[in-house]
């Protein structure tokens, strides 16, 4: 992993072990940064502030060696990244204004793609994680994950039943509180389709009948203007010696037609000419039959009118569209809403019968939900069992050989809950067990919450065990430790550094630390390290051998690099821990 301007590291290249990695340094050297680093390439948060003050950008480049057949590998080329010798590069970008850029394998890609990946190849432990790990809802999340299937099956049916209940008993409450809203609800739909089928409007009636309306409310005036556009075209009877449009066009017909033989021209003026007389004959016969049909009927009038005016009584209290909607307007919008009206009203009305089907079916739910739960609490049991006694052996060999961890499975009675084995108990969303990790550090000592019966140091421990457990059941290729050894000093000290050796010898491992004793069990050790030049202030990443890295134990031992007693001692940590088999 190579960091370029990320705090105080200016540019620094980290070489991991394949094994056990112990990163040190003095308190403020950067060592923060490295474990920093390694969360910008797993996706994690970018802050701008983590820029070094005067540079434009901090980048974070890394190569991961992935296993044969990874989904990790297969995901990555999912998304067009490219592996190199069975390596995956990857780098993030982090500007001071905030942008941040990855990439994988060559190609740019989402930030949570990396983190996706990262779940598959990296755990990663630290203080925060402790913390995190003292409250129940985190301790029955760690154990269901260790339980695995025999947890996660019954925990999916039991979700969805629970889900559907909730869906179902929102209904029928809502069903139930609003019954009289309803009810007053469908009597005014039924009222309103009552006034619409006592009218029984037709689709476009109401544009039919407006034309109908004028029309015979100008019928004499329509009659009389027919009249006199036919006598203009046809003649008057009453008037022999009157001229008409007809006779004009047949005598000019006539004329032309004459000599229309002797200019090809003139002839087509004469076709079109006998072409107006047959449209005046056409429009005179049917302005005769216009002024023949029309009919004056007052009373038709009257009828039409009367139409319109129940139309129109409709069309205001049921046609109208709400303001700000588009839709159809007139009798269109009344039958549309006579339509979603009666739909409606058969939803209301049916209200009696989606009440036992809603009760039937929430009680079918409670027998299911109950069903899921009882399977829920056996398996938690049982995984609760063997976790404890997998915790318990680990913490053995952590220099905690009298303690004993045990979980805590427990349910509470709710009168509004689900009823189980005779006992109505409170069901949330993940079953009806609250699940709490207690220690007993030593024999005699009564098991308590391991927020309130463990030591900074006892913590420490009891989450490293807990990790090298999760380690066995459910393995990624990486392990990431910050300062999970915090409180932890001598014996304890040197057998979380022999304990983590163990764990690097079937998945590589890095641990930030203070403790010499956990340094000297690494295979490889780098020291973060901090100059000062009076203006600028930098940190750098260097692979400790040798006489560099006895003089380093040294300082963490006693905070004097050349003491002989401290040199003797490093020597000596160094040796144990290699006489290890």
């Amino acid at each position: 992993m190579r960091i370029r301007s990320l705090g105080v590291i200016d540019d620094a290249v980290v070489e991991l072990s394949p094994g056990f990695t112990a990163v040190t340094g003095e308190t403020g050297a950067g060592k923060t940064m490295v474990v920093t680093s390694l969360g910008l390439l797993l996706g994690g948060r970018a802050d701008p502030a983590l820029v070094r003050i005067g540079a434009r950008k901090a980048v974070v480049e890394g190569r991961i060696s992935l296993p044969d057949a990874a989904p990790a590998a297969a995901r990555a080329e999912e998304a067009g990244a490219e592996l190199d010798d069975g390596a995956l590069l990857v780098s993030r970008t982090v500007s001071a204004e905030g942008r941040s850029r990855a990439h994988l394998g060559g190609r740019s890609v989402p930030v949570g793609l990396l983190a996706e990946i990262a779940d598959e190849l990296v755990a990663v432990h630290g203080q925060t994680d402790q913390q995190g790990l003292l409250k129940p809802a985190r301790q029955r999340q760690a154990l269901d994950r260790y339980a695995g299937d025999a947890v996660g099956k019954p925990l999916t049916a039991y979700a969805a039943a629970y889900r559907r209940l909730r869906a179902v008993t929102a209904e029928l409450d809502e069903i139930t509180t609003r019954a009289r809203e309803r009810a007053q609800e469908a009597d005014l739909l039924r009222f309103g389709l009552d006034e619409v089928a006592a009218v029984e409007p037709r689709p476009g009636e109401d544009t039919e009948l407006a034309a109908e309306a004028e029309r015979l409310g100008h019928a004499e005036a329509l009659a009389a203007a027919a009249t006199a556009a036919h006598a203009a075209l046809a003649g008057n009877p009453e008037d022999p010696e009157g001229v008409d449009a007809g006779t004009l066009v047949a005598g000019a017909h006539r004329v032309l037609d004459a000599v229309r033989a002797h200019d090809p021209a003139l002839s087509a003026l004469a076709d079109r000419m006998s072409e107006i007389g047959i449209l005046l004959a056409d429009v005179g016969g049917e302005l005769a039959g216009y002024a023949d049909d029309l009919d004056a009927d007052p009373l038709r009038l009257a009828a039409v009118e009367e139409r319109r005016a129940a139309l129109t009584q409709l069309v205001r209290k049921y046609g109208t569209p709400a303001p700000g909607e588009d839709g159809a307007e007139g009798v269109t919008a009344v039958l549309a809403w006579a339509e979603q009206a009666a739909a409606r009203l058969t939803e209301l009305d049916g209200d009696d019968d989606r009440l036992g089907e809603l009760t039937a079916e929430r009680d079918a739910l409670h027998l299911e939900l109950a069903r899921s739960a009882r399977e829920l609490t056996e398996a938690r049991t049982e995984a609760a069992a063997r976790f404890a006694a997998a915790v318990t052996e680990e913490l053995a060999s952590l220099a905690m050989p009298h303690a004993r961890v045990t979980f805590d499975v427990r349910q509470h009675e709710d009168p509004d809950g689900v009823e189980i084995d005779g006992r109505t108990l409170a069901c949330g969303p993940t079953g009806a067990d609250e699940v709490e990790l207690l220690l007993a550090p030593h024999p005699g000592a009564p098991p308590r919450p391991i927020a309130k019966g463990a030591s900074g140091g006892e913590l420490s421990r009891v989450m490293l065990a807990v990790e090298v457990v999760f380690a066995g059941t459910d393995p990624v290729p990486t392990y990431l430790f910050d300062e999970v050894d915090a409180g932890v000093g001598g014996k304890a000290a040197v057998e979380i550094g022999r304990r983590l050796a163990r764990l690097a010898r079937s998945a590589q491992v890095v641990v930030v630390t203070h403790l010499p004793q956990v340094a000297a069990f690494a295979d490889r050790q780098l020291l973060v390290e901090k100059t000062d030049d009076g203006s600028v202030t930098r940190s750098g990443v260097q692979i400790l051998d040798g006489e560099d890295r006895v003089r380093e134990l040294s300082r963490m031992l006693a905070g004097q690099e050349d003491s002989e007693t401290a040199r003797a001692h490093a020597e000596e940590l160094l040796a144990t821990a290699r006489s290890e088999p």
